[in-house]
């Protein structure tokens, strides 16, 4: 997170969402976000949201999916959203979008690992 931040939180609704300002360091050659960078916020938001939903237990990621759908560029703001979509044992289905500036660019399907709580 310290390259990819500082990230930025905010309670929206009933959900929190999860923020990054476009840095130049956050791009590929062609002056786009890399997709790596996109991936690494999908991944911190979806996995801080199973980690509220599991009752601030850890959670690993098993599987990340993220589907690129358009550009975003220097100065956007990046905002991250998700939501648990169902519940099996130590799993945690989740279902996440990605927008710059109001204009979608990714969504996502994870599926998140409820660890053991340790004493």
């Amino acid at each position: 997170m310290g390259v990819l931040g500082p990230l930025l939180t905010r309670r929206d609704g009933d959900q929190w969402a999860y923020a990054i300002r476009v840095r130049d360091e956050h791009l590929n050659q062609a002056q786009v976000v890399h997709g790596g960078t996109i991936t690494a916020l999908m991944d911190h938001a979806l996995s801080t949201i199973a980690w509220d939903r599991a009752g601030r237990v850890p959670c690993v990621t098993v599987q990340l999916n993220v589907n690129f759908l358009g550009t975003s560029r220097a100065g956007q703001l990046l905002v991250a959203r998700g939501k648990v979509s169902h519940e099996a044992g130590s799993l945690l289905f989740l279902d996440g979008t990605l927008h710059a500036d109001d204009i979608l660019v990714s969504t996502a399907q994870a599926i998140m690992k409820r660890l053991e709580k340790r004493d």
